[in-house]
């Protein structure tokens, strides 16, 4: 069985998990952050645990795209376009952290990892080597240039809702409070909303399978974190705006 035969049965298991993965979140609630709780294991600090959970997805790729055939101005873009997302995830925002030091279990670390490097290998794999390589050209192709829109636009909303969450607090403080402005406005997770932007947006800039799938896996992944969230807001805030809806305006 070559690598392709292989790629593609791993991609339809990835699929099917990512399915099983959406329903089950809604039920149990990741532990770390505001539910975090006992029972799930040794823990790291939770500084460390964001980069051990998510440096995979960023040293997977470089290690895909060096192994891979097709380095074209295309590829180099489309590397660009990841790394700007894990670089800052990996090594970035897990300073950005303020507050009292939190504990994340070993147990998330090791699921997020793995999910982390399975996905940087399915993305990496196909970009660089078995999509047989995107010409220049694709650069003007409308899949690109809307899927394009899409991400730098979640990405934006991404940064701009992570930014409003870390004003929220000065120094040690660990407490939460309400957050307002931007989509803040309409939802409880605007920086969910951007994140799963972002990778819609490569899916359709990518117009792969491989790519649709990491935005499947992003959407069973926040969609019920951002539940949990909306509703733990609810209950530890008697004056939440009554308005705001969990993930999309007006709608859910």
């Amino acid at each position: 069985m070559n690598e392709q035969a292989i790629f593609r049965y791993l991609l339809v298991g990835w699929l099917a998990l990512a399915a099983v993965t959406y329903v089950t979140l809604f039920f149990v609630a990741a532990p770390y952050g505001r539910h975090a709780r006992k029972g799930w294991g040794p823990a790291v600090g939770n500084k460390l645990g964001w980069v051990l959970m998510e440096a995979p997805a960023a040293l997977t790729i470089l290690v895909c795209f060096a192994l891979g055939q097709h380095k074209n101005i295309t590829a180099w873009v489309f590397l660009g376009l990841w790394e700007a997302h894990y670089l800052h995830r990996a090594f970035i925002y897990p300073l950005t952290l303020r507050g009292t030091a939190r504990r994340m279990p070993l147990s998330v670390v090791g699921m997020g990892a793995f999910f982390n490097g399975v996905n940087g290998y399915l993305n990496g794999r196909y970009l660089f080597d078995l999509s047989g390589g995107y010409p220049a050209a694709w650069l003007c192709d409308p899949r690109f240039l809307v899927g394009l829109a899409v991400f730098v636009s979640g990405f934006v909303i991404n940064r701009q809702a992570d930014l409003t969450l870390r004003r929220l607090r000065t120094g040690n403080e660990s407490g939460y409070r309400i957050p307002y402005g931007g989509l803040y406005r309409w939802i409880s997770c605007p920086n969910y909303f951007g994140e799963i932007g972002e990778w819609i947006g490569w899916a359709i800039a990518t117009w792969s399978v491989a790519g649709l799938s990491f935005a499947i896996w992003t959407i069973a992944n926040l969609a019920p974190r951002a539940w949990f969230h909306h509703r733990w807001y609810r209950e530890h805030f008697p004056d939440y705006p009554a308005e705001r809806k969990a993930l999309i305006p007006g709608l859910w």
